[in-house]
Parts: C-alpha cells; structure tokens; sequence
C-alpha cells in the first residue's frame, strides 16, 4: 500500500483558527480520511513568517497550497482523492 499523502499546516502558536484548521484536519483522519500531518510553526523561520504571517493557516498537500485563512474541508477532501488515487 502506497504511503498517505501529507499534509502540511503552517501555523503558530496561540491562533485560534489554526487550531480550529488542526482540529478538522485530525476530525478528517478520524473520519477515515488517510493521510500524514505535519505542523509547522512559522515563528521558527523568518522567511516562513514573512510568507505566511497574514495568511495563517495555510495548509499545503503535495507542495500546493489547498487553502489558507482556515479549512476548506471539502477542498481538501477533493485534493487527497485526486493524490490517493
């Protein structure tokens, strides 16, 4: 079996709507939707923070941006059927 695709949020600490976007990516995973999630904090890199500041969070499969601002569950439900396929 193929590895799952992963997921990658771009986040920090104390935003309430990253942890919302976590919060429903782990509900997915509960839901049975496969793939691996891995946080990164942009406080830890200057360029991630100039890049993302305003944006927060961004959450990223396969290098692509899915969304940004919080997550659109259904986008990325479209995106991990089209790489898990």
């Amino acid at each position: 079996m193929p590895s799952p695709p992963t997921i990658v949020l771009y986040s920090r600490p104390d935003c309430h709507l990253c942890d919302e976007a976590r919060d429903g990516l782990l509900r997915m995973q509960v839901g049975g939707q496969r793939f691996e999630l891995r946080e990164v904090d942009i406080d830890s890199d200057d360029d991630l923070l100039r890049r993302y500041l305003e944006r927060i969070p961004v959450i990223e499969i396969d290098g692509r941006e899915i969304c940004e601002l919080g997550l659109d569950e259904g986008a990325v439900k479209a995106v991990l059927a089209t790489v898990s396929a």
